[in-house]
């Protein structure tokens, strides 16, 4: 059985974050989404992945390479024109054979690691399943209709739903979809919908199961959503006790209870709240640093306050005033300001190598 990792879309609704960074490499507690992607593939047992990209030129290609520093094996596939989830998966034909497959949307995130229906499928004599979660807001979504586990009916946003079950982002095909992709016309979008196909399935009398998921699962297509998504990961992290007489830890510092610091990490005269997660080569000086908090690898923090946040690596926070709260800074971020400021509580959506000063 083999994986597709969807990851080609322009992540517009991430600006300006994603204008030089793809959605899918935005980390979360220092990971990128799509990493967390491939440990779920890798741990069913599933180490051929195709991953669908813009170009061969997306940073992707460069971050994962051949795929073999997480243990699997990467091939790349091209959907240079963003033609919908059934188009990018029919572009998969050739890379996929004769095999069953698993498609995952590079941008999703999941506290379920579905080990049971990624491993299950290969040797069962369904169709098609895919995974659903309960939403309180099932026109913003793909939903679909279920009796006694088999999907009825498969619709994209639809005004009104008869059931609360989203499509969470994680299929499971036989080869037989790429027919059923080839019947179907584009939507309204202009875009070949995943929904009408799986619909076409059903329509032709193959049985398509459902899996609803267990836990959070974060369609993480917005800055709001990322955050939120860090804060569920960090909150998942096992417990680790405040660590007593460390060599990164000195001065008047006071370094709590599920706070991982990485290597080469210098804490001065600070106060550490977990759960956080520091990466390699960071200094922070008489600052605070609060819960949910993710600081990526070389990044300098003086004088400052921040939480629930992420800020990725080589960013700079000097004697920012207030507290920082809710706050996505992306790599080469720089935000600084004079002592004597004001204090006020900001919020900052950046972009690689933005420099906001005070």
């Amino acid at each position: 059985m083999k994986a597709v990792i969807l990851a080609a879309g322009l992540g517009t609704r991430l600006h300006p974050v994603t204008l030089t960074m793809p959605k899918s490499l935005v980390p979360v507690a220092n990971q990128s989404l799509i990493v967390y992607a491939i440990e779920m593939l890798k741990g069913a047992g599933l180490t051929e992945i195709g991953i669908v990209v813009h170009s061969m030129r997306s940073p992707i290609c460069k971050r994962l390479g051949d795929g073999q520093e997480f243990g699997v094996n990467v091939q790349y596939i091209v959907q240079a024109q963003q033609s919908g989830l059934a188009h990018a998966t029919l572009l998969c034909e050739d890379f996929v054979g004769d095999d069953s497959f698993t498609v995952f949307l590079g941008d999703n995130i999941f506290q379920d690691d579905m080990h049971g229906l990624l491993t299950g499928f290969k040797d069962s004599d369904i169709s098609a399943a895919i995974a659903l979660s309960k939403v309180p807001d099932p026109e913003r979504f793909g939903i679909a209709e279920v009796r006694d586990g088999q999907v009825i009916r498969v619709e994209e946003k639809p005004s009104q739903s008869k059931s609360n079950l989203a499509i969470c982002g994680v299929y499971l095909f036989r080869p037989s979809i790429f027919e059923a992709i080839r019947t179907i016309k584009p939507s309204w979008r202009n875009e070949l919908e995943i929904t009408d196909a799986i619909q076409a399935l059903i329509e032709n009398g193959e049985q398509v199961n459902s899996y609803v998921i267990d836990g959070w699962w974060i369609d993480a297509g917005k800055p709001d959503a990322i955050i939120q998504a860090n804060q569920l990961v960090l909150g998942d992290l096992d417990y680790t006790p405040a660590p007593v007489d460390h060599e990164a830890i000195c001065g008047d510092s006071e370094v709590g209870p599920r706070v991982h610091l990485g290597t080469g990490t210098k804490v001065e005269h600070s106060v550490i709240r977990g759960p956080v997660i520091i990466g390699d080569r960071v200094t922070i000086r008489d600052s605070y640093i609060g819960p949910y908090t993710s600081v990526g690898d070389d990044v300098i923090i003086e004088g400052s306050e921040i939480e629930a946040s992420i800020v990725m690596r080589d960013c700079q926070l000097r004697n920012v005033p207030g507290r920082l709260d809710s706050s996505l800074l992306a790599d080469f971020s720089r935000v600084t300001a004079a002592r004597d400021s004001v204090p006020a509580v900001r919020r900052f959506i950046l972009a690689e190598n933005s420099y906001i000063q005070l």
